[in-house]
């Protein structure tokens, strides 16, 4: 039985916390604790946020698990289970599923460039194998390739179970055209912390947030004021905040700022998988003043 569900308000990208080279499960749970108390609606753990090309099969499944755990039915889990290969993709889906996540977050695989006829197939495949809602995640910045506009309509009619897209495209036209081309009980989310304002103007019903790993309470005030339809207190939050969500993203590749500034709280070790390598001193110093600037570092 296909259990549906509504995607709407703040869903964090969760960092994946290593010490010694493996999965720092106390910084975890403390992390997804911290998500809740601050107000979040769900956690998206192995994303690429959270280094998942880094993770063996093993450790991908066991950081679903731990978050499925940790959330303890408080928040939505959607656990990224998304590949380059359907088959792995279906093997990450199915172990979530039995886990206990609630929804499965699939990337636009990436590297092998599908046409949009190896999309469609990929996530028509994936859907059949799964009863877990399907939220489709288009990044090309990353994965090269976007689900096109008629693509995700074509799985939205086709595939019950697929019922929401985390857009990271860039582009508030598109935003507006997936609005035009979707059934409008699917979720459009924006996939990019610096707009969420536009995109919520534009349809988008929520956001899957990096920076909400250090800010939830923020992300989540933004995002409530948008849903709102208070766009004037949206937009204030947005400029005085906008330096810093503009930092995060672009001081390294994601997730290097994000985990950088948790782990100068003192929350999570600094550590990463390679070939993620930590911040350049003159990075790092400019990501400490940053932090200072908002009364986020001592």
């Amino acid at each position: 039985m296909i259990c549906l569900m509504h995607f709407s308000g703040t869903h964090t990208a969760l960092i994946t916390p290593f010490r010694d080279g493996k999965i720092d499960t106390i910084a975890f749970k403390a992390l997804i604790d911290r998500q809740i108390a601050g107000g979040i609606d769900g956690i998206v753990p192995v994303g690429t946020t959270g280094e998942s090309p880094t993770l063996d099969t093993a450790e991908h499944i066991e950081v679903i698990r731990l978050a499925v755990e940790f959330a303890a039915g408080r928040c939505q889990v959607i656990a990224g289970t998304g590949a380059n290969s359907t088959t792995e993709a279906i093997e990450l889906t199915q172990a979530a599923e039995k886990l206990g996540a609630t929804a499965s977050l699939q990337v636009c695989p990436y590297y092998n460039k599908p046409s949009q006829e190896g999309l469609y197939l990929h996530y028509r495949k994936i859907a059949e194998e799964t009863s877990l809602p399907i939220m489709l995640y288009s990044v090309p910045g990353r994965s090269v390739v976007e689900i096109a506009v008629e693509t995700a309509a074509r799985l939205a009619a086709d595939c019950p179970n697929v019922v929401a897209i985390k857009e990271a495209g860039g582009s508030v036209d598109r935003v507006n055209q997936l609005v035009q081309a979707l059934p409008a009980d699917f979720g459009i989310l924006c996939g990019d912390d610096p707009l969420t304002l536009p995109f919520m103007a534009s349809g988008a019903i929520g956001l899957v947030s990096v920076a909400s790993n250090l800010i939830p309470e923020i992300m989540v005030k933004l995002v409530q004021a948008c849903a709102k339809g208070e766009f004037a207190e949206a937009l204030a939050m947005q400029k005085k905040f906008y330096p810093l969500m503009r930092g995060l993203m672009t001081l390294d590749v994601n997730p290097v700022p994000i985990k950088s500034a948790v782990a100068m709280q003192g929350h999570c070790s600094g550590e990463f998988r390679l070939p993620l390598a930590p911040l350049t001193d003159d990075a790092s110093q400019k990501l400490g003043s940053l932090l200072r600037s908002y009364q986020l570092l001592a």
